[in-house]
């Protein structure tokens, strides 16, 4: 019983660190895209927001499916 907090602990972890990657890398790459034509900022900003919604949105449901398997176990 022990091993499977352990796995849902690990678990979570990985995706919270698989997300912060994610969103890192979207935001690195729109500033790059800013820094390059400024002119398209509004654009790129909307869609860095939407990309790194929808990341965090998968992080939070891993989140809470190693929550339920604990739960449930």
């Amino acid at each position: 019983m022990q091993l499977a907090y352990l796995a849902a602990g690990l678990g979570a972890a990985i995706c919270v660190l698989g997300a912060g990657l994610g969103i890192g890398k979207v935001a690195a790459a729109a500033l790059e895209a800013i820094s390059r034509q400024p002119e398209a900022a509004g654009d790129l900003r909307g869609s860095m927001i939407i990309m790194a919604a929808l990341i965090e949105g998968i992080a939070l449901f891993a989140v809470v499916l190693c929550l339920l398997l604990v739960i449930l176990k």
